[in-house]
């Protein structure tokens, strides 16, 4: 079987992430099939693969008419058997047999105006495209795979879909981020930081959803009470971080913008517990990793993230300050509660694997082709 799959967002941080490991392990399991993936420049030049993995160059970046255009044209003279799309951004003309992934529907529930950095019009004309593709990916996929059952039964919801036709893979740590954690010299990446109280640790992005203005005022009601206590945000700097930036100015409130593997590991590990404030994720790998690094997890109980997370994190209601600070003071007070959080944890995250993910999707592949 000729499969290709979309690998053009391979060194983005979300979407990225999925893709990296996917074909990591595909290259692990599957030796028989022949895999065509699509690449930027810059991966293209760089990356190696084994050689039933072919890299195929597409050079032309996701959302717009080039994609539409190119896109459609680069598969048509590839003739594949399969295409896995990592995203909903499939071209609305391709007619041959593909598979989606679906990570989330937050662009479709949290589509107002103060999540984006474009004017209204161009708001608008963005938002209705991007409806138009997600339509046409949900329904013309053989099959659609996603994260969680959360985002499944959304599917279900607001879009039925078929229950059969929608594949629950879940996600999981990077290997890297596992192989690092006894490798790090703490006191210098705290250091540089200018961590010297302990923390409240978040990692992230910054748009509206992530509730991280709501998180940063239940900080300022504990600090009245626990004076040492700092707030760690750790996130790729764009628009909406400096905008975070720009209105909650402290000095106990730490914004150390993009951060390697290695800091991401150290900021885990030595943090009093870890927050993750979200009104809706459709999985929450931010959750794993800290169970990975060996730090408690506080976190709201919207979206999927009590479907990753278990009964090893305590949960909160996001739109609730009161039930915030309770919960994340409940961590703060008691080591015996953190421990034993850290202890469950462990355990969890265990049971979550990028193999296991490619081992699925594999299966999917082939089902898929021999479905007519």
């Amino acid at each position: 079987m000729n499969i290709v799959i979309d690998c053009r967002m391979y060194s983005e941080s979300g979407i990225g992430r999925y893709i990296r490991n996917l074909v990591f392990q595909l290259q692990q399991l599957d030796q028989k099939n022949l895999y065509y993936l699509l690449y930027l420049n810059k991966e293209y030049k760089t990356l190696q693969h084994r050689s039933n993995f072919r890299k195929v160059l597409a050079d032309f970046k996701w959302y717009g008419v080039a994609e539409q255009i190119k896109l459609l044209g680069l598969l048509r003279s590839l003739k594949p058997d399969l295409v896995h799309f990592p995203h909903f951004n499939t071209p609305f003309f391709y007619i041959g047999k593909y598979i989606v992934t679906i990570h989330d529907l937050i662009h479709q529930h949290f589509s107002m105006k103060r999540a984006t950095t474009h004017g209204s019009v161009i708001y608008k004309i963005k938002q209705a495209g991007y409806k138009i593709i997600f339509k046409n990916a949900l329904f013309k996929s053989a099959k659609i795979l996603v994260p969680s059952q959360f985002v499944k039964d959304q599917l279900i919801g607001d879009w039925q879909v078929n229950t059969e036709k929608i594949i629950v893979t879940p996600e999981a740590v990077d290997s890297n981020i596992k192989y690092q954690i006894s490798k790090i010299k703490d006191e210098m990446v705290l250091k540089k930081f200018n961590i010297k109280k302990p923390y409240i640790f978040y990692v992230g992005n910054a748009h509206p959803h992530k509730n991280i203005e709501g998180l940063i005022r239940v900080f300022m009601v504990l600090r009245e009470k626990y004076h040492r206590l700092q707030l760690v945000l750790s996130g790729h700097d764009h628009y909406f971080w400096e905008k975070i930036r720009k209105n909650n100015k402290h000095k106990d409130i730490i914004y150390t913008g993009k951060i390697n593997d290695e800091e991401l590991v150290v900021l885990y590990k030595n943090a009093k517990c870890f927050v993750m404030p979200s009104f809706e994720e459709g999985f929450g790998i931010p959750i794993l990793e800290a169970m990975a690094c060996g730090c408690c997890v506080v976190s709201s109980n919207k979206g999927a993230l009590s479907e990753v997370g278990g009964d090893a994190v305590v949960y909160f209601d996001p739109y609730n300050a009161e039930d915030m600070i309770e919960k994340i003071e409940s961590v703060l007070k008691s080591d015996k509660l953190r421990q034993g959080l850290i202890k469950l944890g462990y355990e969890r995250v265990g049971g979550f694997s990028w193999e296991k993910l490619a081992r699925q999707t594999l299966e999917v592949y082939e089902s898929s082709y021999c479905t007519r």
